[in-house]
């Protein structure tokens, strides 16, 4: 940025997590919507092993942004170097370098360093562009990268599919108008729906009051709200929940549908972090760790096949009536 004045800022952190850990949720984008808070979906979609371009959605203040990066890993040096640009401000890059360095076995010494064009008008916000706040986002990383050691007992990622004899543009649809699911679906008593812009969905669904030992939200009910991105032409809808209930502390996941030559299958993935606290049994209760992730599985699943099944049936019945 030579014929613009830009800000530049650095921030280092000290992180009760090993080098390699920290340098690994640098690197692995795709893995940012359950670690990092305002994340939504990030798509590569390109990677040559050492430079690559990814597409990101956020939801921050009531807002889906998104922006594009350029970067370079350098695993050995343990950095990553970047350009982000906010495509609704062109010229608003946002650039700077990250680097992580061992201090001791399990620490690190985590340094952001950015240029951010003055003016900035942009509104791209996130650990490879923060445009604003380097200290947020390296609290934000410190946070993610120190439950290092229990991610194997916090992370759970599981897919629901079914196969579908019918048009891919039907079952596209149903899943696409989730203001129709509370007269379909039995979990969901109502819906509310805001597209800003089409096929970006900020979606609040009621699912009704909870039994005891279900997962509930922060008002004790079982409603939640959700952000989707809709790709009609890739046959995709990405979403993360945004206030995910307990015992969740992070929910993603994806529909998806594999069309071949008879019809085709929909799949729906779920990537979840469990929040802390559920990986550890309260004196006095019965409930242990492997339940809670058998729980959250059980009721996720359920919930998926139910509307796997609805979209099932609104695909084929059309179908069916016409072979008569």
């Amino acid at each position: 940025m030579p014929s613009q004045r830009v800000r530049s800022a650095r921030r280092t952190v000290s992180v009760a997590a090993p080098a390699h850990v920290v340098y690994g949720i640098l690197a692995d984008a795709p893995r940012w919507p359950v670690l990092l808070p305002s994340y939504v979906h990030v798509e590569r979609m390109d990677f040559d092993g050492t430079g690559e371009t990814l597409l990101a959605w956020e939801f921050e203040d009531g807002r889906v942004r998104s922006s594009r990066l350029r970067r370079t890993l350098r695993p050995q040096a343990r950095s990553v170097d970047f350009e982000q640009d906010d495509p609704a401000w062109p010229g608003d890059t946002v650039a700077g370098s990250w680097s992580v360095e061992p201090d001791g076995a399990e620490r690190s010494l985590v340094t952001l360093r950015q240029e951010t064009p003055q003016p900035y008008t942009g509104t791209s916000a996130g650990p490879d562009g923060p445009g604003t706040d380097p200290a947020e986002w390296t609290a934000r990383l410190r946070e993610a990268a120190e439950r290092w050691d229990r991610l194997d007992e916090l992370l759970l990622a599981f897919e629901e599919r079914m196969r579908v004899e019918g048009p891919a543009e039907l079952v596209y649809d149903f899943l696409y108008r989730v203001e129709d699911w509370p007269e379909l679906l039995p979990h969901v008593d109502d819906s509310s729906v805001r597209e800003d812009r089409p096929g970006t969905q900020i979606v609040v669904l009621d699912t009704g009051a909870v039994e005891a030992g279900s997962m509930a939200g922060p008002d004790g009910t079982g409603g939640s709200a959700t952000v989707r991105l809709c790709f009609p032409h890739a046959g995709r809808i990405v979403f993360k929940e945004t206030a995910p209930p307990r015992p969740i502390a992070a929910h993603s996941g994806e529909w998806s549908l594999v069309p071949d030559e008879s019809g085709l299958t929909v799949v729906c993935t779920h990537r979840v972090l469990l929040r802390e606290e559920s990986a550890d049994a309260a004196p006095g209760e019965d409930t242990l760790p492997v339940d809670v992730r058998r729980q959250v599985r059980e009721r996720l699943g359920r919930e998926s096949r139910e509307t796997l099944r609805l979209a099932k049936w609104h695909a084929e019945s059309p179908v069916r009536r016409l072979r008569r």
